[in-house]
């Protein structure tokens, strides 16, 4: 199989990715696959309070699916993408996932939301042999401890968190570190990222602020981190909660620095009305490329999402639509013979993968983590700008 007879699926292939791995033949199918088609299950917030962000990567992983099916499938087999609500909670998330273990019996999951669900859920699917394949979610527990069964996008909340403390502790000379976060496992990732870099600075942080994913006022949470002399803000929050806090922050008239993650990385921060998250800052694993982009590519991609949804992709999108096509190489990779080995062989088989977007990609034996480089943005006139063009570390 070459690259150009991938053309109509497949938009960026670098590094000779079409390697193809051999597999024994399976003695009997591999669970979620027949002759025609491959099943591939979701449990995402289609609903919830981060429904901007999974119905966005949920319609962009379809999209590539379909493309896929259109251009003749994957081994001469179609796609079948199932994916299940879960409005953002852990008794909803468990409830899809079993349904698509048992009922739809899924080859692989994909895309799958929130950190305290992934973490609730994939122990049920690793009893299955059934893989995590980049979950929408920064956590380190998307990758550590490894697990054959476990493949993630990018770099970690604790990466991220490190790396913007040392840049605004060494370029903006800031000291005093304070951190408001969800109290879950995903807000818990942030702050461990902000301790363990002030602690390796000679700091500590000063205060913290823990809430719930549906809290709603923070006027209280922001007076103690004000009365606490806070410079910086680090923020463990996702959409709704990051547009009240800095909110609550701008009208209390309080000129600190926000600083967010891959979790409120979203347009629907950025261009929040009335400007009130002009200079909020956010570490994202990867830069949006705005439809306006100049790539033919970024342009295409665009145009065809908005044709279909009736609206532009968002940075979560994009992350979805780069997702699916990761897994569609694997499979590709793993030849007509599928099985779950063969099919994580076929990942490991992926070096230096670029996709559409910019980002770059590479797994390997022992190594799920698809990038840890991670850059430092700011909210300009309404739209995600560079702070700078070089990705951040610690």
């Amino acid at each position: 199989m070459t690259s150009k007879s991938m053309k109509g699926w497949l938009p960026v292939l670098a590094g000779g990715l079409l390697l193809t791995v051999s597999v024994a033949h399976a003695a009997s199918p591999a669970r979620g696959v027949t002759n025609s088609e491959i099943v591939i299950g979701q449990a995402s917030d289609l609903s919830g309070v981060t429904a901007v962000q999974g119905v966005n990567n949920t319609d962009a992983i379809r999209m590539a699916f379909d493309e896929a099916n259109a251009a003749g499938g994957v081994n001469g087999r179609k796609i079948k993408f199932i994916a299940e609500d879960m409005q953002y909670t852990v008794p909803r998330a468990v409830q899809a996932m079993n349904k698509l273990l048992n009922n739809d019996d899924i080859f692989l999951a994909i895309g799958d939301g929130g950190t305290p669900m992934n973490d609730a859920n994939m122990p049920a699917q690793f009893a299955k042999d059934v893989p995590n394949m980049f979950p929408l979610t920064a956590a380190r527990s998307m990758y550590e401890p490894y697990n054959r069964l476990k493949f993630a996008q990018f770099a970690s909340y604790y990466d991220e968190m490190r790396s913007a403390v040392k840049y605004f502790a060494q370029t903006k000379g800031r000291k005093k570190f304070c951190v408001s976060y969800q109290d879950s496992d995903f807000g818990k990732d942030v702050l461990a990222g902000v301790v363990a870099e002030t602690k390796a600075l000679g700091m500590q942080v000063v205060a913290t602020t823990a809430h719930r994913p549906t809290d709603t006022d923070f006027n209280g949470a922001m007076e103690k981190l004000h009365d606490a002399g806070c410079d910086a803000i680090m923020m463990g929050t996702i959409v709704r909660d990051t547009n009240i806090i800095i909110q609550t922050v701008r009208k209390m008239g309080w000129n600190v620095d926000l600083v967010g993650q891959f979790a409120s990385y979203d347009t629907a921060i950025a261009s929040l009305p009335g400007g009130a998250t002009e200079g909020f800052y956010c570490m994202t694993p990867a830069l949006y490329a705005y439809p306006d982009d100049p790539r033919p590519a970024v342009q295409e991609f665009a145009k065809k999402y908005k044709a279909r949804y009736g609206r532009e992709p968002n940075f979560h999108g994009e992350v979805g639509y780069t997702a699916a096509h990761l897994v569609l190489l694997g499979l590709q990779n793993a030849g007509k013979d599928l099985t779950v080995d063969g099919f994580i062989k076929g990942m490991e088989s992926i070096h230096d993968y670029t996709d559409i977007f910019g980002s770059k990609f590479s797994f390997g034996p022992d190594q799920h983590h698809g990038s840890t480089r991670s850059f430092l943005t700011v909210v300009k006139n309404g739209r995600w700008v560079p702070v700078e063009q070089e990705a951040l570390a610690y």
